[in-house]
């Protein structure tokens, strides 16, 4: 094989990855694939697809090799297939909001729903947290919260927040989180902390975001 023909083969293969992420909802799958295993009725039901729109999409998903499945009982659940996936996904997600105005628009107006809430940094969380100073609360689905999440976090999933209220502390700030920083659960779950005179903070960051932190601190 000469130069030219390797070049070619390489690159005809790098663009497989490609091809299989032409797809908004197919990005939207792995995005939900990296808050742990999901059957292929939970995908459904998160992206709003079809059965068979979503076993379409994960069997091209499958073949690029980005995502692994396991029949459990009558189920058959997917996942990322290696961490690396997820670091790709970070870094697409990083460079798109660097580099479209759209992006950024669009966080802008999705974040403006509680521009006056106050963000917190996983620093100040941490403190915080050691001094009995927050309470922090996972919004996301009860499975999500089982596969990971930040160490002292109450599950409180979204849809079961109202009912749920009485039994948080109003003596201390509310800091809620959920898949990152373009998930809408939090931001749901501050708007009714905030009406039912709850103080609140926004972490807009993941459990992958947390581990990522810890991990750095260790090498400190």
């Amino acid at each position: 094989m000469n130069e030219r023909n390797f070049k070619n083969t390489l690159f005809n293969e790098f663009a497989r990855i490609g091809k299989c992420l032409s797809s908004p909802k197919r990005l939207e799958i792995l995005d939900v694939l990296t808050q742990g295993p999901k059957s292929v009725e939970s995908i459904s039901k998160i992206t709003s697809m079809s059965l068979a729109n979503v076993s379409q999409h994960l069997q091209t998903l499958y073949q690029a090799k980005l995502v692994d499945s396991q029949k459990r009982g009558n189920f058959v659940f997917y996942k990322l297939s290696d961490p690396s996936v997820l670091s790709f996904l970070n870094a697409l997600y990083d460079l798109s909001e660097s580099q479209l105005v759209e992006v950024q628009h669009l966080k802008e107006q999705f974040l403006g729903q509680i521009s006056d809430v106050e963000g917190i940094t996983l620093e100040e969380l941490t403190k915080r947290m050691e001094n009995g100073e927050v309470t922090l609360i996972d919004v996301r689905p009860v499975d999500e919260y089982e596969a990971a999440h930040i160490p002292g976090a109450i599950s409180v999933p979204i849809e079961e927040l109202a009912e749920q209220l009485s039994a948080l502390p109003l003596k201390n700030k509310v800091v809620a989180y959920c898949r990152g920083p373009y998930c809408l659960m939090a931001i749901k779950a501050l708007e009714l902390l905030k009406a039912k005179g709850f103080e609140v903070s926004r972490l807009d960051k993941s459990v992958h975001d947390w581990n990522n932190f810890v991990q750095e601190n260790l090498r400190l």
